[in-house]
């Protein structure tokens, strides 16, 4: 009876019911979880094929696959066998496919100049995609990290990052990638403005439907490391890396204000990056923000996992699993993982 009485005098939240919580032996919470059938008719948050994004990392050349040494399972490939790929993307349900270029050293610049040719390997990756496989979405990443000579996202001027320069550029890769064909583009570098800049170019050229997926709380990381390795942007990023331009992982607050502005220059979704350390984030904004929120398990966390899995200190599938549900349950509604078919075909065959 104390105990009762003791519970009685608790409320739930103001958002939910305000009924007076029950207690032990009246209340077993065991109850829901005893069969198979009962735990899945009472799941509060469920992970489905098309709430996944599958980055795909593509080079030059014909019938090649490379093998990223920091990714295991994760290969870049030539446009032929991409093409399979997102094939197999659309049969297994997963909702849209990200590219990421790996560019000969010879046609990087100082300016990124590469990225506005309109039959550079990422526009001649969407023709070839929305060619064959026309339902599956395409995002293609607006940045110039894979084409500069310095590794970093934008024009450097003086040491840094010139921001506005950098958005004259931005606009016109932006543009470049849409006459191709690209369903959502998106704007990785953390620019200031670049949004706004990107909507208004867009709609100038008549690209009113194309989405922008902003990366708004994009997270100077460590976890970064086997992505840079796989578009060959680590050996040409100098020890500064990306710091003035990219978010200070101390800072929380902070990434609201950035979602906040890139939401009010038009942006159609927004994404945090990293995801799984920074899931206060991806709560914070999907419940500050009637907008998708997306979030990226990046390649280090990917990595991660998929290391321990190989020494065997872990079941790596349901690592993985638990760590999308994870997103999901924080309020993602979409996920970017590397592991999107292998996951999508486990929930199919589930």
């Amino acid at each position: 009876m104390a105990f009762r009485l003791i519970f009685k005098s608790i409320r739930m939240p103001l958002k939910t019911q305000t009924v007076a919580l029950s207690s032990f032996p009246s209340t077993r919470m065991r109850r829901t979880r005893l069969s198979p059938w009962c735990r899945e008719l009472v799941a509060e948050h469920r992970l489905h094929a098309s709430d996944l994004v599958w980055p795909i990392f593509i080079q030059e050349g014909k019938a090649t696959e490379t093998p990223v040494s920091s990714m295991p399972g994760v290969t870049r490939v030539t446009l032929d066998i991409l093409v399979e790929r997102a094939k197999l993307a659309a049969e297994a349900g997963i909702g849209a496919i990200a590219l990421f270029p790996m560019i000969d050293e010879k046609l990087k610049s100082p300016y990124g100049d590469e990225a506005l040719f309109q039959d550079n390997l990422i526009c001649r990756a969407i023709r070839e995609i929305k060619n064959a496989v026309p339902q599956l979405g395409v995002i293609a990443d607006v940045a110039l990290d894979p084409y500069t000579t310095h590794g970093q996202d934008g024009v450097v001027e003086n040491g840094q990052v010139a921001n506005d320069l950098t958005i004259e550029i931005l606009c016109k890769q932006a543009v470049v990638q849409a006459k191709a064909g690209c369903d959502i583009v998106a704007p990785s570098d953390m620019m200031d403005g670049r949004v706004g800049a990107i909507r208004a170019a867009l709609d100038k050229e008549h690209f009113c439907n194309t989405l922008i997926l902003a990366y708004s709380a994009k997270y100077a990381s460590a976890y970064y490391g086997p992505f840079r390795d796989a578009v060959g942007s680590a050996t040409n990023l100098g020890k500064g890396g990306k710091r003035d331009y990219q978010m200070d992982p101390a800072n929380g607050d902070e990434a609201l204000r950035e979602i906040a502005l890139d939401i009010n220059e038009g942006a159609d979704m927004v994404m945090v990056k990293p995801g799984i350390s920074y899931l206060d984030i991806v709560y914070r904004a999907a419940s500050s923000f009637h907008i998708p929120v997306f979030a990226y398990q990046v390649s280090g966390e990917y990595a991660m996992i998929k290391a321990a899995a190989e020494k065997g200190w872990i079941d790596g599938d349901s690592v993985m699993m638990e760590n999308l549900l994870a997103f999901r349950r924080a309020g993602a509604r979409a996920i970017f993982t590397y592991a999107a078919l292998d996951v999508a075909s486990a929930l199919n065959r589930a």
